[in-house]
């Protein structure tokens, strides 16, 4: 970001200052940011070091490189993806998806009116618990491309406004590990809410790291009573699945298919539909799974960004399915803390996870 002291400006809460088109809407929905140097005064300016892209839009961007080429080549083609869109549109959003994700970087500046926000002092790591569809970045270089952990090391600035939480990086977690977990973390946060005792729970995308998380809240949450069936696809997902031992049956299957999904779930529920569906898959065509196996007034919880949100609501009215669809959302109070504390409380979930994001 070219230098550009602005630090006497004011800047909307909500980052509207920054829309470049169309005027007048929100940091999310626009097409394009200012992502140029140069803070408002309600901003903090990051040295950014790692996106961790969302999951859907990863696996979108990598089903877009050339088949039968090599994992350099392929990692060569995300990299350039990931420049030609942050160029195009400010931020890092898939136009696909519309997703982004959230990343890790280091504290260079603040301005006057969030000066020490939240603790937070210049040079602390930290992580944006808001989305990348609605950050200003500039990047600079793309240094290395994870394919195993939809990360990609950067060298680049990103602002994020007052509005947006975000959390300093704790000791005891790594930082990749950290990263990832608090991409997810209104996941165990709001999965916590929904899982009641006793309730049969449906896990789509369980050997996934929000499935893997959100199967521990649910055993936690619904205790040993209660009846959890995971859904995994592939074998390393349902190895997972299977250390965490969180589920009392353990399904592996495409969650594409609605009605064999439901009629497995079914069998293993006693001939009934589970009361919570929590669907964490990062692919599409999963909504009539999850709303077929849910019970009438049970409820689904669609944390995936995959969702189709249309799909959703016209596929529940148009098999007569009474349940409530509920929209994931990235933030709720105190989650950040939540998902951390979870994963420290949780010897076999951090363990797993490890394994996924060491390094």
């Amino acid at each position: 970001m070219a230098e550009d002291k602005r630090a006497s400006k004011i800047g909307c809460p909500y980052g509207t200052h920054r829309v470049i088109e169309p005027k007048g809407s929100l940091p999310q929905a626009a097409l394009r940011l200012d992502n140029s140097g140069g803070i408002f005064d309600n901003e903090i300016l990051l040295d950014v070091r790692t996106l961790n892209i969302d999951a859907a839009s990863f696996k979108q961007i990598v089903s877009t490189g050339p088949a039968g080429v090599s994992r350099a080549e392929l990692e060569e083609h995300v990299a350039a993806s990931v420049i030609e869109i942050v160029s195009k549109r400010g931020k890092m959003q898939n136009p696909v998806t519309g997703s982004g994700g959230m990343l890790l970087g280091t504290v260079r500046e603040f301005g006057p009116k969030v000066q020490g926000a939240r603790g937070a002092k210049v040079g602390d790591l930290v992580a944006t618990l808001v989305s990348l569809s609605l950050t200003p970045l500039h990047l600079e270089s793309i240094e290395r491309v994870d394919l195993d952990k939809d990360q990609v090391d950067v060298v680049g600035q990103a602002v994020l406004f007052e509005s947006g939480p975000f959390a300093v990086i704790p000791e005891d977690i790594g930082e990749r590990l950290a990263l990832a977990l608090l991409d997810v973390a209104g996941a165990p946060a709001q999965a916590a809410r929904l899982v009641q005792p006793d309730d049969s729970v449906l896990i789509l995308g369980a050997g996934g790291k929000s499935g893997l998380i959100c199967s521990s809240v649910a055993r936690r949450k619904a205790g040993p009573k209660a009846r959890i069936i995971g859904l995994a696809h592939g074998k390393a997902s349902t190895a997972r699945a299977k250390a965490l031992g969180a589920a009392d049956v353990l399904i592996s299957a495409d969650a594409t298919d609605a009605i064999g999904i439901m009629k497995q779930v079914m069998a293993h529920n006693d001939g009934k539909k589970v009361d919570l569906t929590i669907n964490c898959v990062n692919v599409p065509s999963t909504e009539m799974a999850s709303i077929l196996s849910t019970r009438q007034r049970g409820k689904v919880y669609f944390f995936s960004m995959a969702t189709s949100f249309t799909a959703a609501a016209l596929g529940a009215e148009g098999v007569g399915a009474d349940v409530d669809l509920l929209i994931g959302n990235g933030y709720a109070e105190g989650h950040a803390k939540t998902a951390l504390d979870l994963v420290r409380s949780d010897a076999k979930l951090k363990a797993i996870l490890q394994g996924m994001f060491h390094g």
